[in-house]
């Protein structure tokens, strides 16, 4: 990695830790996200910090940035935008919609209806909206880091496989530790740290390390490796349904990430090893014989560590 872009690298890491504290693992998984063209589902509890890494990620870079709270109300309109009638023209003109931005905020995603939530599968998968008839495109880079309360939470509708399937992994915050929640205690006694964050990077250094990543040499034998933990999703009986083709490509292209991040241009097995879970968890499904033992979020991710230490690592 050139010094110029591991300094950047270093800065936007340094600038989310202070608004996120104690969460380095968090922080680089959301970098390799960005990096690697894909999108977020951050799942937890309300309160744990959610929101305010999409806003420390956001502001930590020069681009733009929209908010959208998810409702029940909430119309597909309400995220593309609307064409509305022009009195001095006799034209309709079209009002973008909240999607049209750099890093879109998606707040509690599951809390509106299918429909509303379908209006993102175009925009996430192919970077552009089709509305009334006409392609836009979205400006570059683009990613859009969505929020949700456990399923288990009233009021909520769980995402469809199609659109989870979008998204290029799901992490969880987690509780902070004693003596990290002592330091948010401290920190935030008088000022929020989101307010004093300023930009260490522009779009164009976003886009340059994103064509960096695509660079990354993966050698054939991660490819067999990867496709051995693939194909066991696929054949185990504890899975109703296994990782598709996407989710392999999406795993490659997070540990091209990983290995950027980490200064490389070539990916070990630890890449894919490490980040496994946290693409697949979302994308695979518990059969209903293993789903009733426990949360299933939590079936999944346990079934596919034991599937990823199961495969024997290549040397």
């Amino acid at each position: 990695m050139p010094i110029a872009t591991s300094h950047v690298v270093s800065q936007l890491q340094r600038s989310i830790a202070r608004a996120i504290f104690g969460k380095e693992d968090v922080i680089q998984l959301s970098l390799i996200t960005l990096l690697a063209r894909g999108h977020l589902l951050i799942e937890d509890v309300p309160g744990t910090g959610k929101t305010t890494l999409a806003q420390a990620l956001a502001k930590s870079f020069h681009c733009s940035f929209q908010r959208i709270q998810f409702t029940s109300d909430l119309l597909p309109s309400d995220v593309l935008g609307v064409s509305v009638y022009n009195p001095e023209t006799r034209e309709f003109e079209f009002r973008q919609g909240p999607i049209f931005a750099n890093v879109v905020l998606a707040d509690e995603i599951n809390r509106t209806t299918p429909r509303t939530q379908s209006a993102l599968l175009e925009a996430m998968n192919e970077a552009q909206v089709t509305v009334d008839g006409r392609t836009l495109a979205l400006p570059q880079p683009f990613l859009v880091i969505a929020t949700q309360n456990p399923v288990e939470h009233h009021g909520t509708y769980p995402l469809p496989e199609s659109q989870l399937d979008r998204f290029l992994m799901r992490i969880k915050m987690g509780y902070p530790s004693h003596e990290t929640e002592k330091e948010i205690l401290r920190n935030r006694a008088t000022d929020d740290p989101i307010e004093t964050l300023e930009p260490v990077a522009d779009v164009a250094d976003v886009m340059t390390m994103q064509q960096a990543v695509t660079r990354i040499k993966v050698d054939s034998s991660l490819h067999d490796y990867a496709l051995e933990i693939v194909n066991r999703t696929r054949k185990s009986d504890q899975l109703a349904l296994g990782v598709s083709p996407r989710g392999t490509l999406m795993l490659q292209r997070a540990a091209q990430a990983r290995a950027f991040l980490e200064g490389r241009d070539f990916c070990l097995p630890d890449d894919f090893k490490q980040l496994a879970v946290a693409v697949f968890s979302h994308r695979v499904v518990a059969s209903a014989r293993h789903a009733s033992l426990q949360k299933k979020s939590e079936t999944t991710e346990n079934v596919l560590r034991e599937i990823v230490e199961s495969v024997r690592v290549p040397l």
